[in-house]
């Protein structure tokens, strides 16, 4: 929560609310941010638990605003500035972050379920989003799309998949679409023996070949769940079925995703493994601005591609299952996977555990009902204590 009034700064800038400013997304953001001073200013800042680094944060971009997660972390940031800079906590101090008046672009870069509020509440405020939180269309992408139209809000991607997939659509018209083609790494397991991944250490899991990500996405790129999330992501996004949404393995990470269209041309976009180059597409759009992304070595690079295997990324069929399955599938969907994820991280239950427990839980009586944000959280809540429960039964 916090106090006080609310001023309209207008220098030119855009405005930017970065929600998630200490996680790997909103750092990069704000190095994107660092090199356009002339163009970007820091208005508000979101972070959890990485104090310290908020401070260093605070210091450098001054914002007007920022939040973090407890009161007593609120408490200490008021001692230490004053009234340079207001704070507020909780979800309540988020969605002030994320909507503040003098915010022209928010980017949703909270990871989970999360998210949600803080980024349709933003979108409501009419501010266009920078999306990195796809849990947001994942779990209620039919309410988040239309609401950006009501209020002619700009979702501007910024997965690298969904960036690409963006960058690729540009200039073309969407019946002439045949499909999408999703690019995955594989992660680190993608070579392993099949018979080897019960035994494989959250330590193992998080060593992603060519990325460097969160914990939560790094175990989902191992599982290929985080591919079935983008599937949801890209069919909400771009009004695509997700029939016509492909995943393939590239384990070079090179070519970002692709759209083939009706005439067989393939249109990729390809660049180096650094999230600063779709930052900053999504900060500058419609322009292209220097991001610090070195160019990519093409003379040296290899492409190659080949199908998901089964055995090997089972969750990835989960995820066509919700989304096939609709209403508070997804939502349920994601929920058991941050939960299964968190339980393996604390060596709770093993690798393989983590699609069990999803799966499980998808069996159940699976609330349907997703006519609103409060019908999406309620599913969201009954996964988790599911997949508590299940997991609980493992033990």
């Amino acid at each position: 929560m916090a106090s006080g009034r609310t001023y309209r700064i207008d220098d030119g800038r855009k405005g930017l609310a970065v929600l998630g400013s200490t996680g790997s997304i909103g750092r990069n953001t704000l190095e994107v941010v660092r090199r356009h001073p002339e163009r970007f200013r820091v208005v508000s800042l979101c972070a959890g638990t990485n104090i310290t680094l908020l401070k260093e944060q605070i210091q450098e971009f001054k914002p007007e605003f920022v939040s973090v997660l407890t009161r007593e972390s609120a408490e200490e940031l008021r001692r230490e500035y004053g009234g340079s800079v207001r704070v507020g906590y909780g979800m309540e101090g988020t969605i002030e972050a994320g909507t503040y008046e003098s915010v022209d672009l928010t980017v949703s870069a909270i990871s989970g379920a999360s998210g949600l509020v803080p980024t349709i509440s933003a979108i409501r405020a009419g501010k266009d989003i920078a999306l990195a939180n796809k849990e947001t269309l994942v779990m209620a992408g039919y309410i988040v799309m239309e609401e950006a139209r009501r209020r002619k809000v700009r979702l501007l991607p910024v997965d690298s998949e969904h960036s690409a997939i963006f960058q690729a659509l540009a200039g073309h018209r969407k019946e002439d679409i045949k499909r999408i083609i999703l690019t995955a790494s594989g992660g680190p397991f993608l070579r392993l023996p099949l018979k080897s991944l019960e035994k494989v250490t959250p330590d193992e899991a998080l060593r992603h070949p060519n990325w460097r990500m969160g914990k939560k996405i790094t175990i989902d790129s191992a599982t290929l769940m985080n591919k079935g999330l983008e599937v949801i992501e890209a069919r909400w996004l771009f009004d695509v079925s997700h029939r016509r949404i492909e995943v393939f393995i590239h384990p070079q990470s090179v070519v970002h995703s692709m759209v083939e269209y009706i005439d067989g041309s393939i249109v990729a976009q390809m660049g180096s493994a650094d999230m600063r180059g779709p930052i900053a597409y999504a900060l500058s759009y419609p322009e292209r601005i220097e991001s610090g992304v070195h160019s990519l070595d093409l003379i040296n690079a290899r492409f190659e591609f080949m199908s998901p295997e089964k055995d090997r990324f089972p969750c990835l069929e989960l995820a066509y299952m919700a989304i096939e399955r609709g209403g508070g599938v997804p939502a349920v969907l994601n929920a058991a996977d941050e939960v299964a994820v968190d339980s393996f991280l604390e060596g709770r239950i093993g690798f393989t555990d983590i699609y069990r427990v999803i799966r499980e839980v998808l069996e159940m009586d699976v609330p349907s009902r997703a006519q609103s944000i409060e019908d999406i959280l309620n599913a969201d809540l009954w996964a988790r204590r599911k997949a508590e429960e299940v997991i609980r039964g493992m033990g």
